[in-house]
């Protein structure tokens, strides 16, 4: 069971070191003309912190030693600090003008829903389920 519980919470680490890296060392993030220099420079640190948090946890998680379930744990804090973050950034976007999206970044995706199209961002949707997949992760470690 503690073997599934570091597979599940080694998807959910990559969902924050190794996915934004990807999605976001591109055109529509890090080398995005249309973006400030400092916004560039901001976005490079932040996955890059991510790729450390990742690789600590990863570590917690996978290397020999003792409490290994305490381990387990502090990977999985470590994950809900920086799905957190993203949460806590969508919910007070009002307060200094954020956006989930860019218009020349990912478009949210239309969906119809009991007849009404809606637009489901995919960062949202993306880490909502990894969020998931921690709670289930956690979980596991729990169940021993």
């Amino acid at each position: 069971m503690f073997d599934a519980a570091r597979i599940v919470l080694t998807v959910v680490i990559l969902g924050f070191s190794a996915v934004p890296a990807y999605a976001d060392f591109n055109k529509t993030h890090a080398t995005n003309p249309e973006w400030t220099p400092h916004a560039r420079y901001h976005v490079v640190w932040q996955v890059a912190s991510y790729i450390g948090i990742g690789l600590v946890a990863l570590g917690l998680l996978w290397l020999p030693g003792p409490e290994s379930a305490l381990r387990a744990y502090l990977a999985a804090l470590l994950a809900l600090c920086v799905y957190g973050g993203f949460f806590v950034a969508a919910a007070s976007m009002r307060l200094y003008g954020g956006r989930l999206y860019d218009d020349n970044g990912y478009p949210p995706v239309p969906v119809r829903v009991m007849g009404r199209e809606r637009l489901i961002d995919l960062n949202v949707t993306v880490f909502s389920t990894f969020v998931f997949l921690g709670v289930c992760g956690v979980a596991l470690v729990a169940a021993g």
